[in-house]
């Protein structure tokens, strides 16, 4: 995970899918993280959480998320929107949650957030360089500081476990099987099918 900090997502986009594959997805209300989260894929996933909460307030969204982290601030304007939203948002981890990955898995509404049997989880805490002048590097040492907390906070928040806790597991990087996640409070479940995926969603509970 860094800092910008980035925590480590008519053509191709960077995860290789094209714009009619996401279309497609987008009327089946699924969103698709798929590679680092930078601001250009952030500020497009917050809209389409806008756009399908107009459209059916009362349906849930679909966020899948395959990613090794990126920035926290992107991450944040996700999370932020997420919240914001009427609908549930249910998360599903294919193969990768690391980082702001993780957070953002973590983050889905509570009892509806799943994980496929291989995926791997790494929870570790905010990485920024630092440069400039010496009160540059302060200014920036506090601001990871900051984030650091806050991360801990709502993960703490979400997953039942203490900050302190959370804070010294990610003090080096930790990683987790996709039942080791769900021991550990990260996701409820684990799944295997889209059918399940769609039973479990309903399953649990909502807002």
């Amino acid at each position: 995970m860094t800092s910008d900090f980035t925590a480590h997502g008519g053509g191709k986009t960077a995860a290789g899918l094209s714009d009619a594959v996401y279309q497609r997805l987008l009327k089946e209300r699924i969103i698709w993280l798929g590679g680092e989260v930078r601001d250009e894929n952030a500020n497009a996933i917050c809209a389409q959480m806008l756009l399908l909460a107009a459209e059916d307030p009362d349906r849930d969204i679909y966020l899948y998320i395959n990613s090794p982290g990126g920035s926290v601030t992107a991450g944040m304007a996700i999370y932020d929107t997420m919240q914001y939203i009427k609908p549930d948002v249910v998360t599903v981890g294919m193969g990768l949650a690391a980082s702001m990955g993780q957070f953002l898995l973590t983050a889905g509404t509570p009892g509806k957030r799943l994980i496929t049997p291989h995926t791997r989880v790494l929870l570790h805490q905010p990485l920024g360089g630092a440069g400039g002048s010496a009160t540059e590097i302060r200014i920036n040492a506090d601001l990871i500081l900051k984030m650091k907390q806050e991360l801990a906070e709502i993960t703490a928040a979400r997953t039942g476990k203490s900050v302190e806790q959370i804070e010294a597991d990610a003090d080096r990087d930790h990683w987790f099987s996709a039942r080791e996640a769900v021991e550990y409070g990260f996701v409820d479940r684990m799944v295997e099918t889209p059918q399940e995926i769609g039973r479990r969603a309903e399953d649990g509970e909502t807002r």
